[in-house]
């Protein structure tokens, strides 16, 4: 299969920043990232424009370090409490997910990415849970939250025996 050696001007997830000198298949270079701007083919009046992306890349992953501490800031002091429809002995109907996560965020005010949320696995019992919020490459926040019955809990038959 042929390569194509490229300049990419703008970041690309998984390929690199801007100013980074990348080879792709020939294709995925010639219909994707050269059609939309994403990249310029590599040749030697290009790689001299290599210097002021790699400027403008280092003020770019400043400010947005700078940016991911402000919000981690933020994210350690909020608490999310979700109040769920429980049956008998206190089991969910559903359960927490990380969309129910990023909407309570964003209901507080916080304007996050879902992807960056990362709770493996569904929230389907009671209590105190946390999830990880990765900001950054270098900032990863936990977020605890409390999941609470709406209604009361009543004990199930097998219970009230004992």
């Amino acid at each position: 299969m042929a390569n194509s050696e490229i300049l990419l001007v703008k970041p690309v997830d998984g390929l690199g920043g801007e100013g980074d000198q990348v080879k792709v298949r020939a294709g995925y270079a010639r219909n994707y990232l050269l059609p939309r701007g994403i990249a310029v083919p590599l040749t030697s009046s290009n790689r001299k424009q290599v210097e002021a992306l790699k400027k403008r890349r280092a003020v770019r992953e400043a400010d947005e370090l700078t940016g991911a501490r402000e919000l981690a800031g933020r994210l350690e002091k909020t608490n999310l409490a979700f109040a769920v429809k429980t049956g008998e002995g206190g089991k969910m109907f559903g359960a927490i997910t990380a969309t129910d996560i990023h909407d309570q965020l964003t209901a507080a005010g916080i304007t996050l990415e879902k992807r960056r949320i990362h709770l493996h696995t569904p929230v389907k019992t009671l209590g105190k849970h946390t999830v990880k919020v990765k900001l950054h490459p270098e900032i990863t926040v936990d977020v605890n939250f409390d999941v609470v019955s709406e209604n009361p809990i009543v004990p199930t038959a097998t219970e009230e025996k004992k």
